[in-house]
């Protein structure tokens, strides 16, 4: 057995099950009583009789395309900017606001590692007094905070190095020494390939947590051919962490703090265990309480127990979209966003999204119906892309009757080696 985060991760699977489902009716009652929106969702429940699985799977789920539309319409009517789902307000009680692609408005309570992310960074082999560079972005998303405040609950130290600049990445890492990294592992991929350019040693970045791109086994196979011992973990702005890799290799376990089930796309129904279907996630967080959520991510759970002594169930990590939002770059891109980019320009018939490119080298391309040439709209419509998505985008116009008719707005043509 590997060392553990905490107790919590090595109790037994009885008694999680009675401390999530002592804390379950008490945590439907908070969001009814503390979240407007909730208290709408869940009008008529009597969250006292929420005390088993059976009872979760008769409330309905809310996926984030519907929290999405709910807040803004409730910022449309010059009201709560978070749809009424937050049970905290501006002030004391709230840290930071952050903005993911949509946009959908995330707050940051004050609890201390309030996304939980100290265990995924603990598994992936930080400890105490180390020096971590971590890459995530620290403006409008909260990658960069959900990762620099778990480092400070383990008692790490963080640079906080961001997005670009790739020279001076390697630079601060050289100068530095940190222990390891903390961002997606193509930025990662790229500094080393930067610092191998530059002639440039850095033989203390031996470990690494990955997260917001797909990890797949020849890229961890690339990083440790380059002396780097790279985890993922899975966590979104609105629940953060759902699950993390261990040192076994064999899927992800789940954090301690949420309630996950895999449900059948489109649906509210548990599908059967080891079936792919969407995650649905009840989270108890009592700043922002989300019951039921849809993550509209796929995954499936994984029969038996974690080798590393970790008893909580392990799911086989990201599998997918259930809908067709995707993750470019690290960002999510929405079919609603592709809709409002085409909406703007009446020239435009039909719109789709393709992403295209090979791991770590994600390119976006909006093709376009129209009618004839029309000079200059490909630039304009590139700004917007990059105004609604925050991406860059190429554009291709395209005669009416050239893209199929198959209903995709987001069409993922990534090819993952």
């Amino acid at each position: 057995m590997t060392s553990t985060y905490d107790a919590l991760e090595i109790r037994s699977q009885a008694d999680r099950h009675a401390a999530h489902m002592a804390a379950l009716p008490r945590q439907v009652a908070h969001a009814q009583a503390h979240s407007p929106a909730w208290a709408g969702i869940l009008a008529g429940v009597d969250a006292s009789a929420i005390v088993d699985r059976t009872a979760l799977a008769r409330l309905p789920v809310t996926r984030k395309s519907e929290l999405q539309a709910l807040q803004q319409q409730s910022r449309q009517q010059g009201s709560n900017a978070f749809g009424g789902f937050s049970a905290v307000g501006f002030g004391s009680s709230m840290r930071r606001v952050f903005a993911s692609p949509g946009p959908i408005y995330e707050p940051e309570g004050t609890a201390p590692d309030y996304w939980r992310m100290a265990r995924a960074i603990y598994a992936a082999g930080f400890r105490p007094g180390e020096l971590i560079h971590n890459s995530f972005s620290y403006h409008f998303v909260p990658a960069g905070s959900m990762m620099e405040t778990g480092a400070h609950a383990l008692g790490c130290t963080v640079f906080p190095g961001g997005t670009g600049q790739t020279e001076q990445q390697v630079q601060a890492m050289a100068e530095l020494q940190p222990a390891g990294y903390i961002g997606t592992p193509s930025f990662l991929k790229i500094i080393l390939e930067k610092a191998l350019e530059m002639g440039v040693a850095l033989p203390s970045v031996t470990k690494a947590m990955f997260g917001g791109e797909a990890y797949p086994p020849s890229l961890r196979d690339w990083f440790s051919a380059h002396g780097v011992d790279g985890y993922q973990c899975y966590a979104t702005a609105d629940l953060g962490l759902i699950a993390y890799e261990t040192s076994a290799r064999e899927g992800l376990v789940l954090d301690e703090q949420v309630i996950v089930e895999i449900v059948r796309p489109g649906t509210g129904d548990p599908v059967p265990e080891g079936e792919v279907g969407e995650l649905a996630v009840t989270s108890l967080n009592p700043d922002y309480p989300l019951i039921r959520f849809g993550t509209g991510d796929l995954s499936a759970v994984l029969a038996g127990q974690c080798p590393t002594g970790r008893t909580n169930t392990r799911i086989k990590g990201w599998m997918g979209r259930a809908d067709q939002t995707t993750k470019v770059r690290g960002m999510f891109v929405h079919p609603k966003q592709v809709d409002e980019v085409a909406k703007r320009f009446p020239e435009v018939r039909k719109a789709r999204l393709v992403v295209s490119g090979e791991m770590a080298n994600d390119q976006m391309t909006m093709v376009l119906e129209v009618d004839g040439p029309q000079e200059g709209l490909a630039l304009r419509v590139a700004d917007v892309v990059r105004e609604v998505t925050k991406l860059r985008s190429e554009v291709r116009l395209v005669l009416p009757g050239s893209l199929a008719n198959d209903g995709k707005v987001i069409e993922d043509a990534r090819t993952y080696q």
